[in-house]
Protein backbone atom coordinates (compact mmCIF):
# COMPACT_ATOMS: atom_id res chain seq x y z
CA UNK A 1 0.00 0.00 0.00
CA UNK A 2 1.35 3.44 -0.94
CA UNK A 3 2.41 5.77 1.88
CA UNK A 4 0.31 8.86 2.55
CA UNK A 5 2.00 12.14 1.61
CA UNK A 6 1.41 15.07 3.98
CA UNK A 7 1.46 18.46 2.22
CA UNK A 8 1.78 21.58 4.40
CA UNK A 9 0.41 24.88 3.09
CA UNK A 10 1.36 28.18 4.77
CA UNK A 11 -0.68 31.34 4.92
CA UNK A 12 -0.08 34.60 3.08
CA UNK A 13 3.32 34.92 4.77
CA UNK A 14 4.31 32.44 2.10
CA UNK A 15 7.18 30.68 3.85
CA UNK A 16 7.51 26.90 3.97
CA UNK A 17 9.28 27.44 7.29
CA UNK A 18 5.96 28.29 8.97
CA UNK A 19 5.12 24.59 9.30
CA UNK A 20 8.67 23.34 10.00
CA UNK A 21 8.36 23.30 13.82
CA UNK A 22 5.21 21.15 13.60
CA UNK A 23 6.64 18.91 10.86
CA UNK A 24 9.70 18.29 13.05
CA UNK A 25 7.40 16.89 15.74
CA UNK A 26 5.58 14.49 13.43
CA UNK A 27 6.82 10.93 12.83
CA UNK A 28 10.07 11.04 10.88
CA UNK A 29 8.93 8.25 8.56
CA UNK A 30 5.96 10.25 7.25
CA UNK A 31 6.58 11.71 3.77
CA UNK A 32 6.18 15.48 4.09
CA UNK A 33 6.15 18.34 1.59
CA UNK A 34 6.33 21.91 2.92
CA UNK A 35 5.28 24.37 0.22
CA UNK A 36 6.04 28.06 -0.12
CA UNK A 37 4.08 30.61 -2.14
CA UNK A 38 5.95 32.59 -4.84
CA UNK A 39 5.50 36.33 -4.45
CA UNK A 40 3.90 36.21 -1.01
CA UNK A 41 5.55 37.46 2.16
CA UNK A 42 9.24 37.69 1.39
CA UNK A 43 9.27 34.81 -1.11
CA UNK A 44 10.73 35.41 -4.60
CA UNK A 45 8.22 36.32 -7.29
CA UNK A 46 7.31 33.97 -10.13
CA UNK A 47 5.67 35.55 -13.21
CA UNK A 48 3.64 32.36 -13.72
CA UNK A 49 1.82 32.88 -10.40
CA UNK A 50 -0.86 35.55 -10.73
CA UNK A 51 -3.60 34.52 -8.34
CA UNK A 52 -4.96 31.97 -5.88
CA UNK A 53 -5.87 29.56 -8.65
CA UNK A 54 -2.20 29.38 -9.65
CA UNK A 55 -1.30 28.43 -6.07
CA UNK A 56 -4.01 25.77 -6.13
CA UNK A 57 -2.37 24.55 -9.31
CA UNK A 58 0.95 24.16 -7.50
CA UNK A 59 -0.78 21.99 -4.89
CA UNK A 60 -2.64 20.03 -7.55
CA UNK A 61 0.67 19.19 -9.24
CA UNK A 62 1.96 17.74 -5.97
CA UNK A 63 -1.23 15.75 -5.47
CA UNK A 64 -1.02 14.38 -9.00
CA UNK A 65 2.63 13.42 -8.48
CA UNK A 66 1.98 11.53 -5.22
CA UNK A 67 1.88 7.74 -5.48
CA UNK A 68 -0.85 7.32 -2.91
CA UNK A 69 -3.33 9.32 -0.85
CA UNK A 70 -2.60 12.85 0.34
CA UNK A 71 -3.25 14.72 3.58
CA UNK A 72 -3.49 18.52 3.37
CA UNK A 73 -2.53 20.76 6.30
CA UNK A 74 -3.34 24.44 5.70
CA UNK A 75 -3.03 27.60 7.79
CA UNK A 76 -4.88 30.86 7.08
CA UNK A 77 -4.78 31.45 3.29
CA UNK A 78 -3.31 27.95 2.98
CA UNK A 79 -6.60 26.71 4.38
CA UNK A 80 -8.50 28.41 1.56
CA UNK A 81 -6.17 26.71 -0.92
CA UNK A 82 -6.73 23.42 0.91
CA UNK A 83 -10.50 23.78 0.47
CA UNK A 84 -10.13 24.48 -3.25
CA UNK A 85 -7.69 21.60 -3.75
CA UNK A 86 -9.94 19.20 -1.84
CA UNK A 87 -12.90 20.19 -4.01
CA UNK A 88 -10.77 19.67 -7.12
CA UNK A 89 -9.37 16.25 -6.04
CA UNK A 90 -12.09 14.62 -3.92
CA UNK A 91 -10.82 11.08 -4.41
CA UNK A 92 -7.19 11.80 -3.53
CA UNK A 93 -7.47 13.62 -0.20
CA UNK A 94 -7.44 11.28 2.80
CA UNK A 95 -7.50 13.75 5.69
CA UNK A 96 -7.39 17.54 6.19
CA UNK A 97 -6.16 19.90 8.90
CA UNK A 98 -7.34 23.52 8.83
CA UNK A 99 -6.06 26.12 11.26
CA UNK A 100 -6.78 29.83 11.62
CA UNK A 101 -8.35 30.05 8.18
CA UNK A 102 -11.40 31.58 6.56
CA UNK A 103 -11.93 28.35 4.64
CA UNK A 104 -13.61 30.56 2.06
CA UNK A 105 -16.35 31.91 4.33
CA UNK A 106 -17.19 35.41 5.61
CA UNK A 107 -14.74 35.86 8.47
CA UNK A 108 -15.68 39.51 9.04
CA UNK A 109 -19.28 38.49 9.66
CA UNK A 110 -18.02 36.11 12.36
CA UNK A 111 -15.96 38.72 14.18
CA UNK A 112 -12.65 38.43 12.37
CA UNK A 113 -10.35 41.46 12.08
CA UNK A 114 -9.08 42.57 8.67
CA UNK A 115 -5.44 41.60 8.12
CA UNK A 116 -4.67 43.41 4.88
CA UNK A 117 -3.29 46.73 6.17
CA UNK A 118 -0.87 45.01 8.56
CA UNK A 119 0.16 42.60 5.81
CA UNK A 120 1.01 45.43 3.40
CA UNK A 121 3.01 47.15 6.13
CA UNK A 122 4.99 43.99 6.88
CA UNK A 123 5.39 42.69 3.31
CA UNK A 124 5.57 45.73 1.04
CA UNK A 125 7.08 43.71 -1.85
CA UNK A 126 4.37 41.04 -1.91
CA UNK A 127 2.21 40.69 -5.01
CA UNK A 128 -0.76 43.03 -5.12
CA UNK A 129 -3.45 40.45 -5.80
CA UNK A 130 -3.10 38.74 -2.44
CA UNK A 131 -4.88 41.50 -0.52
CA UNK A 132 -7.58 41.77 -3.21
CA UNK A 133 -8.57 38.10 -3.13
CA UNK A 134 -12.10 37.28 -1.99
CA UNK A 135 -13.70 33.84 -1.91
CA UNK A 136 -17.04 32.33 -0.91
CA UNK A 137 -17.09 28.55 -0.57
CA UNK A 138 -19.78 28.31 2.10
CA UNK A 139 -22.11 26.51 -0.30
CA UNK A 140 -19.38 24.04 -1.32
CA UNK A 141 -18.18 22.83 2.07
CA UNK A 142 -20.68 19.98 2.30
CA UNK A 143 -18.99 18.36 -0.72
CA UNK A 144 -15.79 17.76 1.26
CA UNK A 145 -16.07 14.26 2.74
CA UNK A 146 -12.52 13.76 4.04
CA UNK A 147 -12.28 13.95 7.85
CA UNK A 148 -11.23 17.46 8.90
CA UNK A 149 -9.43 18.60 12.05
CA UNK A 150 -10.21 22.27 12.76
CA UNK A 151 -7.36 23.48 14.98
CA UNK A 152 -8.00 26.96 16.35
CA UNK A 153 -6.36 29.34 18.79
CA UNK A 154 -8.67 31.10 21.20
CA UNK A 155 -6.67 34.36 20.91
CA UNK A 156 -6.76 34.67 17.12
CA UNK A 157 -8.19 38.08 16.11
CA UNK A 158 -8.10 37.31 12.36
CA UNK A 159 -9.96 34.01 12.42
CA UNK A 160 -11.66 33.65 15.80
CA UNK A 161 -13.05 30.40 17.17
CA UNK A 162 -16.50 31.36 15.81
CA UNK A 163 -15.09 30.66 12.33
CA UNK A 164 -13.98 27.21 13.40
CA UNK A 165 -17.44 26.50 14.81
CA UNK A 166 -19.06 27.70 11.57
CA UNK A 167 -16.85 25.40 9.49
CA UNK A 168 -17.50 22.48 11.85
CA UNK A 169 -21.24 22.83 11.27
CA UNK A 170 -20.91 22.81 7.48
CA UNK A 171 -18.17 20.28 6.76
CA UNK A 172 -19.38 16.72 6.58
CA UNK A 173 -16.89 15.16 9.03
CA UNK A 174 -15.13 17.73 11.20
CA UNK A 175 -13.82 18.08 14.74
CA UNK A 176 -12.90 21.41 16.35
CA UNK A 177 -9.95 21.52 18.80
CA UNK A 178 -9.17 24.85 20.51
CA UNK A 179 -5.66 25.71 21.71
CA UNK A 180 -5.61 27.98 24.77
CA UNK A 181 -3.63 31.15 24.19
CA UNK A 182 -3.10 30.43 20.49
CA UNK A 183 -3.02 33.40 18.15
CA UNK A 184 -3.08 33.39 14.34
CA UNK A 185 0.46 31.99 14.06
CA UNK A 186 0.23 29.47 16.90
CA UNK A 187 1.32 26.39 14.88
CA UNK A 188 4.69 28.10 14.36
CA UNK A 189 4.89 29.68 17.82
CA UNK A 190 3.37 26.79 19.84
CA UNK A 191 4.35 23.60 18.00
CA UNK A 192 4.32 21.49 21.17
CA UNK A 193 0.61 22.28 21.54
CA UNK A 194 -0.23 22.13 17.82
CA UNK A 195 1.54 18.91 16.84
CA UNK A 196 -0.16 16.29 19.09
CA UNK A 197 -3.74 16.75 17.77
CA UNK A 198 -2.37 16.81 14.22
CA UNK A 199 -0.51 13.53 14.82
CA UNK A 200 -3.65 11.94 16.24
CA UNK A 201 -5.77 13.10 13.31
CA UNK A 202 -3.33 12.04 10.61
CA UNK A 203 -2.27 8.71 12.14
Amino acid sequence: MSETTRIFLPGAGGSAGFWQPVADRLPAAWPKILLSWPGLGNEPHDPRVNGIDDLVGLVSARIDAADGPVDLIGQSMGGLITIRAALRHPGRIRRIVLTGTSGGVDVAGLGGADWREDYRRNFSNAVGWITETRADHAADLHAITAPVLLLWGDADPISPVAVGRYLAERLGDAKLVVIAGGDHAFPFLMPDQAAPPIVRHLS
